[in-house]
C-alpha cells in the first residue's frame, strides 16, 4: 500500500484559465501517467469514472468541507461564509435527512412532469421576445429560463429577476476558490438574503402571486410545524435559486454548443421531445457542470493507495464521462449511444442532486421548443469559458439564426 504523498501524481492546473477550454485533453493527458488519481493545489482528483463510484460506496467516510472553502476564501465570520457553512449541502446525518426529507415531495418525478406545461410557457414566452431578432448571445437568453421557472415555482415576483440574476451569477462561482471575487460573493448574498426575507415577509402578510399551492407554502407549512427555523427557511429559497440557476442554464448553454454545428440532431430535437432527452443525457455525459469535493475522515485503502483522514479528494463530475472505460467512443457526442454507465452530471450519494428530475424537465422541453424556433443556427463559438472548480460551463455563445414561428401559426 502506497501512502498518497509519496505518489508522483500528474498535476492539472484547473486554476488557470486555459484549463477550463478543454478540461478532457487534461484528464485524457493525466490518465497516461497515473490511471486513476491526479492533483492540484487543493488536493487529489478522481480521473477514473469506476473510482468515482467506488469511492463513493464509502461516502460514510468522507463530509462536505464547506468551512475549508470558507477558509481557502477567507470568508470566516462572513454572511457569504456563514451561507456556505450552514445551507443543505454543508449538513450531514440526521440536520441533512431532515432539510431533504422536507424539500423531496416538491422534487419528485411526478411533480417534475407537473410542471413541464409552465415550463412549456415560460420558454415560449423567452422565444416571442428573442427569436425575431435573428440572432444573441444564446447564454444571455438561457439564463432567463430556470430562474423564471424557480421564481414561478417560489411565487416570486417576475420584477426581481434581473437583479436575482446578477446576484446568481456571481454565487454560481462560489467554489472556484478564487479569493478575489470574495466583495462579488459577499453583495450578492445579501441581495438574495434581503430579498427571500422580504418575499416570506410578504407571504406571511398574504401577499401572492396565484391561489394555488406553491413551494414557499411547502416550506412555510415546514416551519409552521416546528421543522425548520426562520434562517433555515431563508437559507433553503436562498439554496433554491442557486442551484437551479447555474445547472439548467450552463448545461442548456453546452447543448447548444454541442449541436449548433451538428444539424441532423438539432433538426431531431425539434421534431422529438424523446430525442431531447438523449440529447440532454449526452450532454451530461460528454461535459457537465460540476466538480465537487470531499475531505476524508477516515484513511481510505484504494487501488493500491492509502489516502489519509484529511485528504480533501475532488470528484469531477463534469468531465468523468469522457474516461474511456467507461464509454465506447467516449469522446464522440452520440446521443443514440448504447450507454454501458449512467452519467454522474447530477452527482452520486447523499448529496445526489435533489432537483435533477426538474432540471431535466426543464432541459427537455427547453431544447425541444428552442430547436423548432431557431433554425440553421450557426456561432462562431465561445466567447469564453467560466471557471472549472465549482460550476463550469460557457460564458458568452454567439449564435446567428433564422426564426421560425410555432406550427400553426402564421408568419408575419
Amino acid at each position: 500500500m502506497t501512502p498518497l504523498a509519496e505518489l508522483d501524481l500528474p498535476y492539472l492546473p484547473m486554476e488557470e484559465a486555459s484549463f477550463a477550454k478543454d478540461p478532457a485533453a487534461h484528464f485524457a493527458a493525466a490518465r497516461r501517467r497515473h490511471s486513476w488519481l491526479a492533483r492540484w493545489k487543493f488536493g487529489p482528483i478522481v480521473t477514473l469514472y469506476e473510482a468515482v463510484r467506488d469511492l463513493f460506496r464509502m461516502e460514510h467516510k468522507m463530509r462536505t468541507p464547506y468551512d475549508k472553502l470558507v477558509e481557502v476564501m477567507g470568508a470566516q465570520g462572513t454572511p457569504w461564509g456563514r451561507f456556505q457553512e450552514r445551507h443543505i449541502l454543508s449538513q450531514s446525518g440526521p440536520a441533512h435527512a431532515r432539510l431533504r426529507e422536507i424539500l423531496a415531495p416538491a422534487f419528485s418525478p411526478r411533480r417534475a412532469s407537473e410542471h413541464r406545461p409552465l415550463m412549456r410557457e415560460v420558454i415560449a414566452r423567452l422565444l416571442d421576445e428573442w427569436a425575431p431578432r435573428g440572432a444573441f448571445d444564446f447564454e444571455e437568453f438561457a439564463s432567463f429560463f430556470p430562474i423564471t421557472v424557480m421564481c414561478n415555482l417560489i411565487g416570486a415576483p417576475p420584477e426581481a429577476i434581473p437583479s436575482l440574476k446578477s446576484s446568481l451569477e456571481a454565487l454560481g462561482l462560489s467554489v472556484s476558490m478564487d479569493p478575489q471575487i470574495l466583495g462579488a460573493l459577499e453583495r450578492a448574498t445579501q441581495v438574495l438574503d434581503e430579498f427571500v426575507h422580504r418575499l416570506i415577509e410578504e407571504r406571511a402578510r398574504g401577499k401572492r402571486l396565484r391561489e394555488a399551492e406553491d413551494l414557499l407554502d411547502v416550506l412555510l407549512q415546514a416551519k409552521a410545524d416546528g421543522g425548520l427555523s426562520q434562517r433555515e427557511l431563508a437559507d433553503l429559497l436562498i439554496f433554491l435559486f442557486v442551484a437551479g440557476f447555474d445547472t439548467s442554464k450552463n448545461v442548456l448553454t453546452l447543448i447548444m454548443y454541442e449541436i449548433v454545428g451538428r444539424p441532423q440532431i438539432y433538426a431531431r430535437c425539434a421534431q422529438d421531445l424523446s430525442f431531447c432527452r438523449k440529447v440532454v443525457d449526452e450532454t451530461m455525459r460528454f461535459h457537465s457542470t460540476t466538480t465537487t469535493n470531499r475531505l476524508l475522515t477516515e484513511d481510505i485503502a484504494y487501488r493500491g493507495v492509502l489516502m489519509p483522514a484529511g485528504t480533501n479528494l475532488w470528484f469531477p463530475w463534469s468531465i468523468i464521462g469522457r474516461d474511456p472505460l467507461a464509454a465506447d467512443d467516449a469522446d464522440d457526442f452520440q446521443p443514440d449511444r448504447v450507454r454501458k454507465n449512467p452519467h454522474l452530471g447530477f452527482a452520486l450519494g447523499a448529496h445526489m442532486c435533489l432537483g435533477q428530475f426538474i432540471a431535466r424537465a426543464q432541459l427537455e422541453e427547453g431544447l425541444h421548443l428552442i430547436a423548432r424556433r431557431i433554425t440553421n443556427p450557426r456561432s462562431p463559438g465561445p466567447l469564453g469559458w467560466r471557471p472549472f472548480p465549482g460550476v463550469w460551463g460557457i460564458r458568452g455563445l454567439p449564435i446567428e439564426f433564422t426564426p421560425a414561428p410555432l406550427a400553426g401559426e402564421c408568419p408575419g
